[in-house]
């Protein structure tokens, strides 16, 4: 029987996480929840944080998923230990795979405010990579922009620079997104970057640790990756959920409205 895989974010940008783990293990069973009644999660307190971070796992055992993807960074860096602590299944998270991807001396870090303010990338790197030279910089407009589908924007090319300006000033050689909606925003950073500056996408790091967790050979996607097993739920707003999904996706998945705030309702 194939593991049924957890994946969680605070709205769209976990769907950057699915489609590296389908384009590398092919069409597994996932359940993915976007909690998008609470987006942006990079904005809350730490309290918040965790105590969602409880309330969304324990929905997600109760659904039965054998294996838990954090595909949100500022729940990794925060919450962790909350997640490992509800999980009874294999956890995996962006910001301990992605160090295995950096061999840079001088690394940014795009990130939410609340990953930034953890300087949890900054410590993994470092512990991995001893004198690397980490900047980390909270990029609060982003994830809102994304939400709300506004990509044709004529200002995010300045909001965009505006955040990549301490990082060039640092002359970093390579830049972490460390949030999984960032890779959404890849097109337009490369028209702004030096072309020597290489873009990470963590993401790429966890389907790639996923090969052990799971036991099987990865089986490389051929042709369109496909939802037919993936079950996508939200907590609000389902229509326009799978509209912004379209854009990633090239088709409109079905989306199913789930309630989960039980315990943490921030708005």
């Amino acid at each position: 029987m194939k593991p049924k895989l957890g994946i969680f974010d605070s709205g769209v940008g976990g769907f950057t996480v699915l489609k590296r783990v389908l384009e590398r293990h092919g069409n597994l069973p996932c359940l993915y929840l976007g909690d998008s009644a609470r987006v942006p999660y990079g904005e809350k307190t730490v309290s918040e944080i965790r105590v969602i971070a409880e309330e969304v796992v324990q929905w997600l055992m109760e659904k039965n998923v054998s294996i838990v993807l954090i595909a949100c960074n500022t729940t990794n860096s925060l919450a962790l230990d909350v997640v490992k602590r509800v999980a009874d299944v294999p956890v995996i998270g962006l910001i301990e795979t992605s160090v295995e991807m950096i061999s840079e001396d001088r690394v940014g870090v795009l990130s939410t405010p609340a990953t930034a303010s953890s300087c949890a990338y900054g410590n993994q790197i470092k512990s991995y990579r001893p004198g690397t030279i980490v900047v980390e910089q909270g990029c609060p407009a982003l994830v809102p922009l994304i939400e709300s589908g506004q990509l044709s924007n004529d200002e995010l090319p300045v909001l965009l620079m505006e955040y990549l300006k301490p990082l060039l000033d640092a002359h970093v050689e390579s830049i972490v997104l460390g949030c999984s909606h960032y890779p959404i925003l890849e097109p337009f950073l490369r028209k702004l970057l030096p072309k020597n500056i290489r873009l990470i996408d963590p993401a790429i790091g966890l389907a790639r640790r996923l090969d052990k967790f799971l036991g099987i050979p990865s089986i490389p996607a051929k042709g369109p990756l496909s939802l037919a097993n993936t079950q996508i739920c939200v907590t609000a707003d389902p229509g326009s959920f799978a509209a912004r999904t379209t854009g990633l996706w090239g088709n409109c998945p079905e989306v199913e409205l789930v309630s989960l705030r039980s315990k943490a309702c921030f708005f």
